[in-house]
């Protein structure tokens, strides 16, 4: 099935302070014609260009100590490859049900957390690895303590990050930890923070400290949005600072967040949420380059949303999906996507998606500029298996090309694409893959790559030098032209 939105846009274009025809346009919604094969509760874009999909027990109690299913799909070949559950020192299979997960700089997926036991949660201190070439699990030394919907960040140095999440005991685990290669190797913890709720979203800043942006699930615990500063020994507290201005701060249940692109503007955004069953369309924005961040209204989604996912484009918007006006109910789902444009501040209603999508959904983007979408758990053991791909407008104009590029990337370097379409190319970007589950999403992010020369056939350009700005890992490179419309991206690995 596929539902079509046709539409002509006028966009301006800042640096020329003119505007310039977008053309006819047409994006549209495809469900596939197969399913999922387990309920997609986590999802990775893995370096491979394939998708990983995990759910450990998937909100069913009665799968609890059974064996469990992740699988990765291969999205061109239409097929699915199920990897053995992994296994802790008994033999015993891992709930990896509402862990976290973000990449390591080798492209390994992190996955840290899950399941002990259900209703009260208990936290799995677990720590696993992902391989996407081998495509199976490798187990890591586990956490100081469990963590049942933790947030996991990759930070600038490639070290990882843990905050949150009910513990063993079911007692929110208020010890935040990082794991590390190097020395001191394994998870090394923090003394005590104050209680940062539940898939609590955390954001790398450039200067190297990590934002809390309010969109949390469960409620905020009483923590307003806080910049977090990690002291230099594990024998030191994190230092704590409030970020003012929230509208509704009592409205990030179940919300989202991004890092606006490009990542080196330092403003991000949280949209909708809820509170109790109630669902706001409530846009807030906060400029870190500012001398004292703080939030202000921006323009509100078209529609009130929780449980919604947020995806950053190659055309530096931001593409809104899946959710409800009603917690964790289909019959207040809403079905129109919206984009927002950081340069307009605007919101624009696209085509609709033909499955409701609510508690449990993912989205991501490919790397060919589609997005994924999967998942949906209104209530326990009603699961949502169809997968359908939203197809912006940009996929049906003729697009950009990179014929040749480096694989291999350094900070500060600079290197040539060549690109027949280099005299009327825009943007380069490098867009870090996501890992997503439960509207939270620590990986996303555009990272802005200046083009310094050009000639008809290629385009100069340079890396970053800051490791927060841009973390140690694979992206997707994208060339993006005059009329918003990118190319395919190419995988490279920064370095």
């Amino acid at each position: 099935m596929t539902q079509l939105n046709n539409k002509t846009n006028l966009q301006e274009d800042p640096d020329l302070g003119t505007f310039i025809a977008q053309g006819t346009t047409t994006d549209k919604w495809e469900v596939l014609p197969y399913n999922a094969p387990i309920l997609p509760i986590h999802a990775a874009l893995l370096r491979t260009g394939k998708v990983f999909f995990f759910c450990g027990s998937g909100n069913d109690p009665s799968r609890l100590n059974t064996p469990y299913d992740s699988v990765v799909w291969d999205v061109n070949k239409g097929t699915f490859s199920r990897q053995p559950a992994p296994l802790d020192d008994n033999n015993q299979p891992i709930d990896i049900f509402c862990a976290g997960q973000s990449f390591r700089q080798d492209g390994l997926l992190l996955v840290a957390g899950g399941t002990l036991r259900y209703d009260p949660f208990y936290g799995s201190p677990s720590a696993l690895m992902f391989d996407p070439i081998a495509e199976k699990w490798i187990k890591k030394p586990s956490m100081n303590n469990g963590r049942w919907y933790p947030t996991v960040l990759t930070l600038g140095s490639g070290r990882i990050f843990a905050l949150s999440g009910p513990d063993k005991d079911g007692k929110l685990n208020r010890q935040p930890e990082i794991y590390s290669v190097t020395f001191p190797n394994g998870w090394n913890a923090f003394p005590t923070t104050s209680p940062f709720p539940p898939y609590a979203q955390l954001f790398l800043l450039s200067s190297g400290k990590i934002f809390y942006s309010g969109a949390q699930m469960g409620g905020n615990s009483g923590v307003a949005p806080t910049i977090l500063t990690l002291p230099g020994t594990f024998t030191q507290s994190i230092a704590e600072k409030v970020v003012p201005g929230l509208q509704d701060p009592d409205f990030g249940n179940q919300g989202t967040s991004v890092l606006l692109p490009p990542a080196q503007d330092q403003k991000v955004m949280i949209l909708g949420g809820g509170s109790g069953s109630a669902a706001t369309n409530r846009v807030n924005i906060v400029d870190f380059k500012a001398t004292n961040p703080t939030y202000v209204p921006a323009k509100p989604l078209n529609y009130a949303r929780m449980h919604h996912s947020a995806v950053l484009l190659p055309d530096r918007t931001v593409f809104v999906c899946n959710g409800s006006k009603i917690n964790e109910d289909n019959r207040g789902a809403m079905l129109p996507a919206e984009i927002y444009n950081p340069t307009t501040n605007t919101w624009t209603a696209v085509a609709k998606q033909n499955v409701p999508r609510v508690y449990h959904s993912v989205a991501l983007l490919l790397p060919d500029g589609r997005v994924v979408t999967a998942g949906g758990n209104r209530a326990r053991t009603i699961n949502e298996m169809r997968l359908e791909i939203y197809s912006p407008a940009y996929m049906s104009r003729s697009r950009p090309t990179i014929q040749t590029a480096r694989g291999v990337l350094s900070y500060g370097l600079q290197f040539t694409i060549q690109t027949p379409q280099a005299a009327n190319i825009k943007w380069v970007s490098l867009i870090r893959p996501s890992a997503n589950t439960h509207s939270c999403d620590t990986e996303q992010r555009l990272v802005d790559v200046p083009i310094t020369s050009r000639n008809g056939t290629s385009l100069n350009v340079t890396v970053t030098n800051n490791r927060n700005i841009a973390p140690p890992g694979w992206y997707m490179l994208f060339i993006t032209d005059n009329n918003g419309t990118p190319s395919v991206g190419r995988w490279a690995r920064l370095s």
